[in-house]
């Protein structure tokens, strides 16, 4: 049976929440059902990065789910979904769900992504690295999820932030099979054209 066009949409505290504003946006315009569950920090950050409304974030999904509600649709498997995106994903986030002690809404939809073997993808957001963050990394990893940092693409020549952000998205949602007309596409027809480079070049 084929699951639903009904994708999670997770944002927590990490800096970026463009992400998650960007991501229901394209979904939306996708035709996906999209089921949002913030966390605190998530709404802090909020505040902090946008203009946007407590209301306004909410009106850009179908369906919100309250981060304390362990008893929603969203943390049940029978609950079918093409998977859930975390975006921006915290590293407090990362680390719950690569040891599967989740204490909230958020972590727990993430963790029954994982259990019923859908799409977990994580739009990581930290810098520098250390060795925790990657072994949590490599946890997730493992158990079947996609550790999907915003790193942009330059090929694409973007003019602004936003049309980075929206390649960053764009890439993402591709996890998903979720297609964005407009995101342009390495050597595809109207994307970027690739172009032959001599060896001889590349070694000098």
């Amino acid at each position: 049976m084929e699951a639903p066009r009904r994708l999670v949409v997770g944002i927590t505290g990490a800096t970026g929440i463009v992400l998650g504003i960007r991501a229901l946006e394209m979904a939306r315009a996708a035709g996906i059902e999209t089921h949002l569950v913030v966390s605190r920090a998530g709404e802090m950050t909020r505040e902090y990065e946008t203009d946007l409304s407590r209301d306004g974030l909410r009106a850009l999904a179908d369906h919100v789910h309250p981060v304390n509600d362990v008893g929603a649709s969203i943390a049940s498997g029978s609950f079918r979904t093409m998977g859930m995106l975390i975006a921006p994903c915290s590293v407090r986030t990362l680390a719950e769900v690569a040891t599967g002690v989740t204490t909230t809404l958020l972590t727990r939809a993430a963790d029954v992504a994982l259990k019923e073997r859908r799409r977990l993808v994580l739009m990581v957001r930290e810098a520098p690295l250390h060795a925790g963050h990657i072994r949590n990394m490599l946890s997730v990893t493992e158990m079947g999820g996609i550790v999907h940092p915003p790193v942009p693409a330059f090929y694409t020549k973007p003019e602004s932030v936003a049309d980075i952000v929206d390649h960053c998205v764009a890439r993402a949602l591709d996890c998903f099979g979720i297609e964005v007309p407009e995101m342009k596409r390495w050597g595809e027809p109207d994307g970027i054209e690739t172009k032959v480079v001599h060896p001889a070049r590349v070694a000098a």
